[in-house]
């Protein structure tokens, strides 16, 4: 936009206008932060995504913040800057949050568990390599490499190169969650109702596991899978 030639006086204000947007984002992210603080958090897959999505996130809104001034923008428009910038936030931020969402409920669709330590190596995988492919991006931006083209000068290769082996890294972490859910449907137990519901302390195990788990919601009152027709009539919850 402010490369079309926009006046002083209009670049000002949507410089101010986009610089502004930072301040709900980052209303955002502390509020995920705090919910999360508020919690007991414990590390499993779904929790790895959702923390490994506002790092990343977050990372994409403040390269946000720099494309923001219009005198910046017009000097890394059309670089491989501003394609770090979307890629952070779409192809990073918005995958790894549909990955949490996916470890969280496919047990509750599909009705088996997941193997743990796979869906923990396909984060730490796809974390490493998505960072290792764009991150690199950046340099080049500022380096002023152009997006949109067939080929590049050789004083772009190291970055290039850099940013080749974590595309690699991504495809191998790909395909480890592909095995993960082959694994969930072919190998894994039978899941129960409430996949993630914890013991309270001083109460055993074999007691939890055989009496009713508690649940703060209905759905995760209901058996795994979900039957067609849940409930007779509407249920009522106090």
């Amino acid at each position: 936009m402010y490369a079309v030639g926009l006046d002083v006086d209009t670049r000002a204000y949507f410089t101010a206008a986009s610089m502004i947007i930072a301040v709900p984002t980052g209303i955002k992210v502390f509020s995920w932060l705090g919910t999360s603080y508020g919690g007991s958090v414990r590390l499993t897959a779904p929790m790895l995504f959702a923390l490994g999505f506002i790092g990343l996130f977050t990372i994409g809104g403040l390269t946000g913040v720099i494309l923001a001034n219009a005198s910046l923008d017009v000097t890394f428009h059309d670089t491989y800057y501003v394609v770090a910038h979307f890629h952070y936030v779409l192809s990073m931020g918005a995958v790894f949050s549909i990955y949490a969402g996916l470890y969280y409920w496919l047990p509750k669709i599909v009705g088996r568990t997941y193997n743990e330590d796979l869906a923990c190596a396909h984060f730490w995988a796809l974390f490493i390599g998505v960072n290792t492919t764009f991150m690199p991006q950046h340099f080049l931006g500022l380096q002023g490499m152009p997006r949109r083209i067939p080929d590049y000068a050789d004083a772009f290769e190291g970055w290039n190169y850099v940013s080749s082996v974590g595309s690699l890294i991504s495809v191998a972490a790909t395909a480890l969650f592909l095995y993960t859910m082959y694994d969930m449907l072919v190998s894994q137990p039978v899941t129960v109702g409430n996949t993630w519901a914890q013991a309270a302390f001083f109460v055993d195990s074999p007691s939890f596991e055989l009496g009713t788990q508690h649940s703060t919601t209905l759905e995760w009152v209901l058996p795994a899978p979900t039957p067609l027709h849940a409930y007779s009539m509407i249920p009522t919850q106090s």
